[in-house]
């Protein structure tokens, strides 16, 4: 017996996606408290799941210890990265006031330079500095709200990495429980590719936190940075969170090269050594490590991270990327959304070759797609048509 399908028409169907994406993002934010650690949770046990079931191939360690062993394993590496901060920190805290001397011996100089050379008098100095300083409160306090959220949060998150690991079948075939046995295949290939890149981009991001992180401790060791492995080990952890990390780690290095003397050529340095690892990450570890395990493409990326970070602060920053690598691959696998998944990927090739040298290559004319698209549109002929009122002979 045939089956009638209700069609909709284009404005309808366009009225339904924005009111299912603001349903969304509505309850995304009012849940992010619970959501949040749940996402993190769940990239966690993506990552930890070949290792608990490498203890449990090769060591033959029953599913429960095998699970609980990883978990225990990922909370000994960050507690014991936690220590090492806190007790390097603690060491530089008790340089406190030599950093603050430095400090206003270079605003003092700072506030002679602008007196000699704009004519603003020290008081309209102090005036907009604090015009500047009462604007700038609201958005550190929200910043330190969200880091504090996350660490509060951060309790959970190995409670419920051993349950997403534990439950991992159960949860799987909850999912074929959903679909038909039809589906049944596809939803296994994009069960195993979420896998894959979400595997491939965490240990992607992981490599370039080391590779960031040696970087920086080298260049602050060159120029002369007390503590330069302390703040190298920040800055490739808080490169981590996209566009402000490294802000924030360029304002604590800053600070904290004035423990040694108030020269300004140390502070030159810590800039130049900042900005030295952010074009080799940028235009090098970037592209090779992280983007090449996630094909999404940059304008999706920052606008992710964009409405992440307004909807679930800096913890949403960092799941923007994964989120958006899944809705890929779904989007990649089922008909009626593919062209969604080709708008989020990256077709361009990333290379052009002279030599033996590699360079990044951002073309229109090249692309990876078998798709052409002609940039020249064809040319219009316009038409005088005149109409003549109808007359009639009397």
């Amino acid at each position: 017996m045939p089956t009638d399908t209700l069609k909709f028409p284009f404005y309808a169907k366009l009225a339904f996606t924005l009111v299912s994406l603001i349903a969304i993002f509505v309850i995304l934010w009012l849940g992010q408290g619970i959501i949040t650690p749940l996402l993190i949770s769940m990239l966690f046990a993506i990552l930890l799941d070949p290792f608990a079931r490498m203890l449990q191939r090769k060591l033959k360690f029953p599913h429960v210890i095998a699970v609980l062993t990883t978990v225990f394993l990922l909370m000994l590496f960050f507690v014991g990265l936690i220590f090492f901060l806190s007790w390097q920190i603690s060491d530089m805290v008790s340089d406190w006031d030599k950093i603050k001397s430095n400090v206003n011996i270079h605003i003092s100089n700072l506030q002679r330079m602008i007196y000699e050379n704009f004519n603003l008098t020290y008081r309209e100095q102090n005036e907009l500095l604090d015009d500047a300083t009462s604007q700038s409160k609201g958005f550190v306090g929200q910043t330190l709200i969200s880091v504090t959220d996350t660490l509060m949060n951060s309790i959970l998150l190995p409670i419920y990495t051993f349950l997403i690991l534990l439950y991992k079948t159960h949860f799987v075939k909850f999912l074929c429980k959903l679909f038909s046995m039809e589906h049944h295949a596809k939803l296994q290939q994009i069960l195993a590719q979420v896998r894959v890149s979400i595997q491939s981009y965490i240990s992607g991001l992981f490599v370039q936190m080391l590779t960031v992180s040696a970087l920086t401790t080298i260049g602050y060791m060159i120029v002369g940075v007390e503590y330069a492995f302390l703040l190298g080990v920040m800055t490739g952890l808080l490169n981590l969170i996209p566009y402000i990390g490294i802000l924030i780690a360029a304002v604590f290095s800053i600070a904290a090269s004035l423990t040694g003397s108030p020269d300004l050529s140390i502070i030159l340095g810590v800039v130049i050594v900042n900005i030295i690892v952010q074009f080799i990450d940028n235009n090098f570890l970037v592209p090779m490590i992280v983007s090449s395990k996630v094909e999404i493409n940059a304008l999706v990326s920052i606008v992710g991270i964009i409405v992440g970070g307004s909807v679930a602060g800096v913890a949403g920053m960092f799941l923007a990327i994964p989120m958006i690598a899944i809705l890929k691959v779904i989007f990649d696998r089922i008909d009626p959304l593919r062209p969604w998944g080709y708008l989020m990927g990256d077709d361009l090739p990333k290379t052009w070759r002279w030599r033996n040298l590699k360079f990044p290559l951002y073309s229109p004319h090249s692309t990876t797609d078998t798709l052409t698209i002609s940039e020249e549109a064809p040319p219009v002929i316009f038409t005088e048509t005149i109409t003549k009122p109808d007359t009639k002979e009397e």
